[in-house]
């Protein structure tokens, strides 16, 4: 016997475990066919004016309620999109949500969120619960391998954001350009010697960044190593910060503000001076980077505009290839400054 499936008449229980009232239900306390309380409430000008008054009714006392996603599933599709972001708590992730809310919501679409928590395992089981439920996903730094998209490509839309894959359209923000910035920055302030706290080492921004300051701290004629990789967190700062110091380099830049901002912490609580024995920067210019001890100089982009971007792009409203580029700009704060026994005129 075949896997009996959700059918359009099934409803989603109010508030507990009773059973949800169905069109049967409805059909029976009206003393009329199934097919036509389904008429009456999903084309109610096939039905007789009284009939359909009476069905009307009877579904509100009842307080029938039709499952819109079971409605949907013969039609392909559900008014719902997915938007996976790799870690709900980082504040750079806020205004990628609300811009994307905001843009789907105007196009009469739900959103869905979903925390992959920075793991392709988990990624890819949010995927696979989620794929016969919305019309298409929005990856935000996603980790899956490029088959595993590929694969999920041939069934859903998919937009990528701060990853770029051949054949998929994308939103990136500039960080070649935000990572140039950072080194001329430096240089400029009298820096010589740059040590890279970097990200995950599956993170497609991590080698982004790695690879820009490298290649600019080189034609700057200045020395950068790569330290890590380090969970991007607050909390792992502590470590960043020990092995950076440890580097010798008079800068540090982190992959992101979170980790930056632990790192700050821990100069801190060890009584070394920020900036005057070592300058510290950041990505992504979170909500509250310019609050910690001291303000933060980090590169910032437009995220609400990229979260608006990434629905236009899944909807098909605006077309990108080979992808989207957002601007990045430094802002600088007190967190940088002249590098030791260096006077900026």
């Amino acid at each position: 016997m075949g896997h009996k499936g959700l059918t359009a008449d099934e409803t989603v229980p109010a508030g507990g475990p009773a059973r949800a009232v169905t069109l049967h239900d409805v059909a029976r306390e009206a003393g009329v066919a199934v097919s036509t309380v389904s008429r009456a409430l999903s084309n109610p000008e096939r039905v007789g004016a009284r009939t359909r008054e009476r069905v009307q009714a009877v579904a509100r006392r009842m307080d029938y309620r039709p499952n819109r996603i079971a409605q949907a599933l013969p039609r392909g599709r559900t008014q719902m999109l997915a938007l996976l972001v790799s870690d709900i708590t980082n504040p750079h992730n806020f205004g990628l949500v609300r811009g994307a809310e905001a843009q789907a919501s105007a196009a009469g679409f739900l959103l869905v969120l979903g925390d992959t928590q920075g793991s392709p395992e988990l990624e890819s089981d949010h995927v696979c619960r989620l794929s016969s439920v919305v019309d298409g996903f929005v990856l935000a730094s996603s980790r899956l391998p490029d088959a595993d998209l590929l694969q999920l490509q041939g069934r859903r839309s998919v937009v990528l954001f701060n990853r770029e894959v051949d054949g998929f359209p994308s939103v990136v923000t500039d960080s070649v350009g935000g990572s140039r910035q950072i080194v001329e920055h430096l240089a400029a302030l009298g820096h010589r010697s740059i040590a890279y706290l970097a990200g995950p080492s599956d993170a497609w921004a991590d080698g982004v960044r790695w690879r820009a300051l490298s290649s600019h701290a080189e034609d700057a004629g200045i020395e950068i190593a790569r330290l890590g990789p380090f969970s991007p967190t607050v909390d792992h700062g502590s470590v960043a910060a020990d092995v950076g110091l440890s580097s010798g380099a008079t800068a540090l830049v982190a992959f992101n503000d979170l980790l930056a901002i632990g790192v700050l912490r821990r100069l801190e609580r060890r009584g070394v001076d920020v900036p005057g024995e070592v300058s510290v920067a950041g990505y992504d210019d979170i909500f509250g980077s310019d609050f910690c001890h001291p303000p933060l100089t980090t590169v910032t982009s437009p995220v609400e505009q990229a979260g608006r971007a990434v629905i236009d792009l899944l909807l098909g409203a605006r077309s990108a290839r080979p992808g989207l580029v957002l601007p990045a700009d430094l802002r600088v704060r007190e967190s940088s400054g002249p590098a030791p026994s260096t006077t900026i005129p």
